[in-house]
């Protein structure tokens, strides 16, 4: 009698063991989902990115606010910090503000800079007059 006690114990142990484990891994997904559900990039800012330009026009034509955060950076800072200067140009022309600052302090002008990306730095300070 005791053994057939303590062999369903430790069967009831088990699957109680496995059951938790089971549940911890479906928490720690649905979070890792979460997270990158939270941390995406508009797709404006990945056509700046790409530097393809007929989508960045066609997409302000629509309507796209140039000035609009995406992971805490405007279009213009990602297109400063990856140094591309048509598409960069072509936000100024759109108005873009080049004194917003990104959620680490950052302005374009900044991420040009920190990125190397002359070419972009030299169109941040002709249309900036600095």
């Amino acid at each position: 009698m005791k053994k057939v006690i303590l062999t369903l114990s430790m069967v009831a142990l088990t699957m109680g063991t496995t059951v938790m484990a089971a549940e911890k891994t479906r928490n720690a997904s649905s979070s890792t989902t979460e997270l990158v559900k939270k941390a995406e990039i508009s797709s404006f800012c990945k056509a700046v990115i790409n530097g393809d330009l007929e989508t960045v026009s066609r997409l302000i034509d629509l309507g796209e606010d140039v000035n609009q955060k995406s992971l805490g950076m405007t279009p213009a800072m990602f297109a400063a910090r990856y140094n591309k200067v048509a598409v960069l140009e072509m936000l100024i022309n759109n108005g873009a503000d080049l004194k917003i600052q990104s959620r680490q302090g950052h302005t374009a002008k900044r991420y040009a800079e920190l990125s190397n990306a002359k070419e972009a730095l030299e169109v941040i300070k002709a249309a900036t007059g600095s």
